[in-house]
């Protein structure tokens, strides 16, 4: 009898399945991504019902002559728990976060990562609606009334705190926003970037906190079906141009190693006018590859992007600031991938600095 209560308690808490002879329950449905317009603040909140989501801040900072890379990502999941399950503790929402910084003179990446679930009326876990409000464990990404976004971690690997100030106009990806990752309309995403953010705070290097300043990227992208079966991962940049214009640029590569399931980009030249690429006009040519002593995973580090055809052609090297910034997260999201700080070059000369994501070359990636 005690045993029978504990798994009846432990099916109400959404820790186990339900008891033999109980109906399952059904699994939640997730809604597609459709074409709609943008609405801010509320799209700068959390949208729950979608499978998937992440808020993704990255950028290079100075400290005291120093250049340095961060990253701070906040992930909301939902799962496929009823979501009609009356308990608090019922696993429906997820929340993980991870947090990173790239500094060529320790030779690697040093990462933190959290994870927890999303309990009603829980303040230190939270992921809140009407505009970014994230908070994990301590650390936290929020979005003041002045625009000014607040990233803070700290752990003993990885220790920032950082006010983010936007300069230029939010970047929709896509069309409006609407940004297509595979030949289904339903494999999509709502995503929109905020370029230029003018990061100023401090980092903790060899136990000392240092004032930084630098310039920063912000993401926000949430679906419920990003890849399709045929999928393998995505390489991604985001840049912020030297001349002020920015430049988000994609792949989505196959399993088979053919050709490429969807690719994109976005260009914001310094005068404002915007061009977009599709498939067939984006693509990402190996250059130099590295291998992780820890995991084997092999990752095109140094590759070349091409936007257009032809003599029109724009033509970028993307060079890494150090080959060694493997994130293993297989203790939160279950992810290894390469996220690092890149310099934009072309014809030898540095057009900007930002951020490279290199997904599912340890293992083929499932959202």
């Amino acid at each position: 009898m005690r045993r029978r209560r504990l798994l009846q308690w432990l099916a109400l808490a959404g820790l186990a399945p339900a008891l033999p002879g109980r109906p399952r329950a059904a699994a939640p449905e997730f809604p597609d991504v459709a074409p709609r317009p943008l609405v801010f603040p509320r799209d700068h909140g959390a949208h729950p019902d979608f499978r998937t989501e992440w808020w993704y801040a990255t950028g290079w900072l100075d400290a005291a002559g120093e250049a340095l890379g961060f990253q701070i990502t906040f992930f909301r999941s939902r799962t496929g728990h009823d979501s009609a399950n009356p308990s608090r503790f019922a696993p429906h929402q997820l929340l993980f976060a991870h947090a990173a910084l790239a500094r060529a003179a320790a030779g690697r990446l040093r990462h933190e990562q959290r994870a927890a679930r999303l309990i009603a009326g829980d303040d230190a876990v939270r992921c809140a609606e009407a505009d970014t409000d994230l908070e994990l464990s301590g650390w936290c990404l929020r979005r003041g009334a002045d625009g000014v976004y607040a990233a803070r971690a700290e752990g003993e690997a990885v220790a920032f705190a950082l006010d983010l100030a936007p300069t230029r106009p939010l970047l929709p990806q896509g069309e409006g926003g609407y940004s297509r990752k595979g030949p289904l309309a339903g494999q999509a995403s709502h995503y929109y970037s905020q370029p230029w953010l003018a990061a100023r705070g401090r980092v903790r290097l060899d136990g000392r906190w240092l004032p930084v300043a630098g310039s920063a990227w912000l993401d926000h992208e949430w679906s419920s079906r990003v890849l399709d079966a045929a999928a393998a991962g995505w390489d991604w940049i985001g840049i912020n141009l030297d001349d002020g214009g920015a430049l988000m640029a994609f792949r989505i590569r196959a399993r088979d190693g053919g050709p490429d399931r969807w690719a994109a980009a976005r260009l914001r030249q310094a005068d404002g006018r915007e061009r977009s690429f599709g498939p067939g006009a984006v693509s990402f040519e190996p250059l130099a590859e590295w291998r992780s002593p820890r995991t084997g995973a092999v990752y095109p580090v140094r590759s070349r992007l091409v936007l257009g055809a032809g003599a029109a052609a724009l033509r970028f090297d993307i060079e890494p600031l150090m080959d060694d910034q493997e994130l293993d997260a297989r203790q939160s999201t279950g992810a290894v991938y390469w996220e690092g700080a890149v310099t934009l070059l072309a014809g030898g000369r540095r057009q900007g600095r930002g951020y490279l994501e290199l997904v599912g070359y340890f293992r083929p990636m499932e959202l």
